[in-house]
């Protein structure tokens, strides 16, 4: 149900208020969970402690003083009583503070410093026996408050609670004591206490866990119908030729995982298998062989990627490894020319081209081929399933290999990707060498100035990541633009440069080319360099506000500096106090191991980054976590296998029909 429901009255100003979070609908919303919440925990002025979360109710004692600084932000400062203790009140961007006048009773939380100061987080006009004993926090953007956001849950919870029917069978309600899904919504929106909060994340997490399983094995039951392509034919002394002519010698993963991927092409079941490995492993090279197979069997092949640049690194490396074969290979992306793309689509649906790379642009309707027999999606997780089928479907029973540089250990590899067969590869190429990472405490490049001139005037590059483009995206983080002038200003003697997505193809290109050629020392830019970036002399790397990105994201940019036999240096900077956030970077110190790293990921963020799952039809994790509710997941696969095996009984309707709705997506 839309947000613009009637029976909602919702104005139209909190309905886009809500669309900036991505809430479109009021399912959206309800599962627009907490992230954490705040008790109002009393405590007499003696108890207190140093940098403790304290909530008391005080009197003001003298006027508020109101600064600006920063263009929008404010500070406000005052002293009240508390317990006869004059206590000096500091709180930020709050300036209708002001209007409190001298002997109002007012009720502050904030975090007790040091000479009787506190710096308030909010204030209420209201004494602390009128208030919330627990309050949720949600995520939030600019412009959109807390208030807005309970205000809204608070409306479709009064509009549509009796209309909140529970997906988990009544069966397993009684068998497991859960709550009915109306209770556990309004639990988690308006808890009395923290214990009806996790009585209700006990319902819920179950309830998604149990959705997720059934999805998983629906689509394996859809699988599994006998459906049987033509055998494709291939001679393996070809291919074998092929794979002794490279330049170099496949590692043992690397020839294990390609034995797999020729034995799913050679077979009469369509192939939908995933090959996974460390950023480095030599994934590229197993797709190349399987192209060539496909190709010799008289089909055509096409590799999607999700990125210009990662496409034209593919069309480069491919073409170099083809260089003696008579194969036709095209590349097509947004930025080529539309008499180009037209010459490029025609020789494709007449089946004058071989293999095509490219980006999105391979999943247009005006896309069409003579004989699609091979699909490769690489870094799979950025596209949808959706997207994926939408190519697949280009042709009659086409085999799809998935690529994903963040590995995951098989057996839970096996619970997150369900319908997937699952190659890894363990091993990497002789000669690379691990990343040095440090982990910064200081959102500048300072402390690193020493080591960052020693690579330079060594005569390697360096890449500089930063979290924005232009300083208005977010005025939390370092910009593209901000930190490459400054860079330009400090670094005379190096030419720095900026690279980002917004920018053309044809800038774009330029700039990879200047860098290639080391005619560009020190790259500033954003996240798009994080895949298809292959330069070998570039072996250093500071990250700007590293708190701000996923640890297997940022195990993935680094990988851009483990190209060659040099040794890399990463640094992350970060301003950030959260004890978590920099507990998560502290892993990127310690290992260099993408299967430790992803676990972690999955650990701390849950798996839609990492599985690209969204707008896939398998429903999202939100509050369930693969590696800390083992037990419940069990319980809730054996559950979704008894479902799966009993489609026509009744009590399971409510719960198939949600399923099959998010599978049609």
């Amino acid at each position: 149900m839309n947000l613009n429901d009637k029976k909602l009255k919702l104005t139209q100003n909190r309905i886009d208020s809500m669309r900036k979070l991505g809430i479109e609908s009021v399912e959206d919303l309800l599962t627009y969970y907490p992230f954490r919440y705040e008790e109002l925990l009393i405590k007499p002025f003696v108890q207190w402690k140093l940098k403790e979360r304290v909530t008391f109710q005080c009197e003001v004692i003298s006027p508020i003083y109101v600064w600006r600084f920063g263009g929008s932000k404010s500070g406000a400062k005052f002293d009240i009583v508390f317990e006869e203790h004059v206590l000096h009140v500091t709180i930020f961007n709050r300036p209708w503070i002001k209007n409190v006048k001298i002997g109002s009773i007012i009720t502050i939380t904030g975090i007790y410093q040091e000479h009787s100061n506190v710096t308030a987080s909010n204030y209420y006009l209201k004494p602390l026996d009128e208030l919330e004993k627990i309050t949720p926090v949600y995520e939030t953007k600019a412009g959109i408050n807390q208030k807005t956001i309970r205000a809204c849950i608070k409306k479709v919870l009064m509009a549509k609670i009796d209309e909140l029917h529970d997906l988990i069978p009544s069966s397993l309600l009684q068998k497991y004591k859960l709550l009915h899904r109306n209770s556990a919504m309004l639990m988690v929106h308006n808890p009395a206490n923290m214990c009806d909060v996790m009585i209700a994340y006990r319902t819920l997490k179950y309830e998604e866990f149990l959705k997720y399983f059934v999805t998983i094995y629906l689509m394996k039951t859809i699988r599994s119908v006998n459906i049987k392509k033509i055998i494709k034919k291939f001679s393996s002394t070809d291919v074998d030729l092929f794979i002794k002519d490279l330049p170099f010698r496949l590692t043992e993963g690397q020839s294990d995982v390609a034995y797999e991927v020729l034995q799913d092409i050679s077979s009469s079941k369509p192939m939908f298998r995933l090959v996974q490995g460390d950023v480095g492993c030599g994934k590229t090279i197993v797709a190349a062989i399987a192209l060539y197979a496909n190709i010799l069997s008289g089909y055509q092949s096409a590799l999607l990627a999700p990125t210009e640049i990662l496409a034209k690194q593919h069309f480069d490396q491919i073409t170099n490894y083809f260089k003696k074969y008579d194969i036709s290979i095209e590349l097509l992306y947004s930025g080529i020319a539309q008499k180009d793309k037209n010459l490029i689509l025609n020789k494709l649906k007449d089946g004058e081209i071989d293999l095509i790379i490219g980006t999105h642009s391979l999943i247009q309707e005006n896309v069409h081929f003579k004989k699609l027999g091979l699909v490769v999606a690489d870094e799979q997780q950025r596209f949808g399933v959706s997207q994926r089928k939408s190519l697949r479907d280009k042709g009659n029973l086409v085999d799809v290999l998935l690529m994903s540089a963040t590995p995951i250990p098989r057996t839970l590899a096996s619970t997150l990707y369900g319908d997937m067969d699952i190659s890894t590869i363990q091993t990497m190429p002789i000669g690379r060498k691990p990343v040095t990472t440090k982990l910064i405490l200081e959102n500048s490049f300072r402390s690193v100035l020493k080591d960052v001139l020693k690579l330079l005037t060594d005569g390697h590059q360096l890449y500089v990541v930063c979290a924005a483009v232009e300083d208005n995206e977010d005025y939390q983080v370092r910009s593209v633009y901000e930190i490459g002038n400054n860079l330009a200003k400090y670094f005379k003697d190096y030419q720095v440069d900026i690279l980002h997505g917004k920018m053309t193809s044809e800038q774009k290109s330029h700039i990879m080319k200047d860098f290639v050629e080391n005619k560009i020392q020190i790259l500033v830019t954003t996240t798009v360099v994080e895949v298809g970036m292959n330069v070998i002399n570039a072996t250093g790397m500071i990250v700007y506000d590293a708190d701000r990105f996923g640890l297997s994201q940022l195990h993935q940019l680094r990988g851009r500096i483990q190209r060659g036999n040099d040794p890399g240096y990463c640094w992350l900077l970060t301003n950030s106090k959260d004890s978590n956030s920099l507990e998560r970077l502290r892993v990127l110190e310690e290992t260099s191991d993408g299967f430790v790293i992803s676990h972690e990921d999955l650990r701390l963020r849950g798996p839609g980054d990492i599985l690209g799952t969204r707008q896939s039809g398998i429903p999202d994790l939100i509050l369930g976590n693969f590696i800390e509710d083992t037990k419940m997941i069990e319980v809730a696969r054996e559950d979704a296998k008894m479902i799966v095996q009993d489609t026509e009984n009744p009590n399971y309707l409510a719960l198939l029909q949600a399923v099959y709705k998010k599978m049609e997506k």
